[in-house]
């Protein structure tokens, strides 16, 4: 189906090869087509190794030039470091040319006495974490994360991993986002996390676009097939499918 966050945004990946017949038509009578794949953030971080400058480059460069035109990341990923690599990338590319998404609820904080390295011992972050879910929280998240990256809005603002602030994000983060995408800051919002059962109930309680699930929808586990997707399908929210190599399992022998 073609759903609402698609034809807000995913028109822009539509490749112009692709014959328009073949194409879902939006609502407002745009031919859209859902981006396939995208690049995520996580390694930018420097999660798991160091992760050079150059490397980190080349593989942007990589991503674009076999068409990748989804890019997801967050404050988080390295407390800072994803979304600058993000942006010393993407802000010199026409914006309308790729879809963007980032992440609230964990706010970053410049200190010479920053707790980064126990995150994140690879980063060279100076940011402290701060999980804040509250509304100016989520509204200084997006301005920071913009400001890191050099690009004029987010096509998408996930909350992120609120699995132990399910009442404020209803109460205060969605609220906020709401408004946010209201103003133009952001295009679209919803949630990310590792289970389907929250994000199942977000989908019903509130008016997000867009949910993020990571690592529950992949060839060793569909859980999801039971709540989640179908929730989604009843109130035409799309869904991104991450971490679907279980961190790796399906990509080795």
């Amino acid at each position: 189906p073609v759903q609402r966050f698609g034809a807000l945004v995913f028109a822009l990946a539509a490749p112009a090869d692709l014959p328009q017949a073949d194409m879902p038509q939006g609502g407002d009578g745009r031919y859209v087509r859902p981006v396939k794949f995208g690049l995520g953030g996580v390694p930018f971080g420097n999660e798991f190794e160091v992760v050079s400058d150059e490397d980190a480059y080349k593989t942007l460069e990589a991503a674009w030039n076999a068409g990748v035109r989804y890019y997801d990341v967050s404050p988080w990923y390295g407390l800072g470091l994803g979304e600058r690599r993000y942006g010393n990338f993407l802000h010199n590319k026409n914006r309308d040319s790729y879809v963007l998404s980032s992440k609230v609820g964990k706010l970053l904080k410049a200190s010479p006495h920053n707790n980064a390295k126990s995150n994140f011992p690879y980063s060279p972050s100076p940011n402290n974490v701060v999980f804040d879910y509250t509304a100016d929280g989520v509204r200084r998240s997006i301005e920071d994360s913009l400001q890191r990256m050099g690009v004029s809005r987010l096509d998408i603002a996930f909350v992120h991993d609120p699995d132990d602030f399910y009442v404020e994000a209803l109460d205060h983060t969605f609220p906020a986002l709401e408004e946010l995408r209201a103003e133009g800051m952001i295009t679209s919002y919803g949630a990310g996390m590792n289970q389907s059962a929250m994000l199942t109930r977000f989908v019903e309680r509130t008016d997000l676009d867009v949910v993020m699930l990571a690592g529950r929808y992949t060839l060793l586990e569909q859980g999801a097939l039971s709540d989640l997707l179908p929730a989604c399908l009843e109130r035409n929210v799309s869904i991104v499918a991450a971490g679907v190599f279980n961190s790796g399992i399906l990509a080795t022998d």
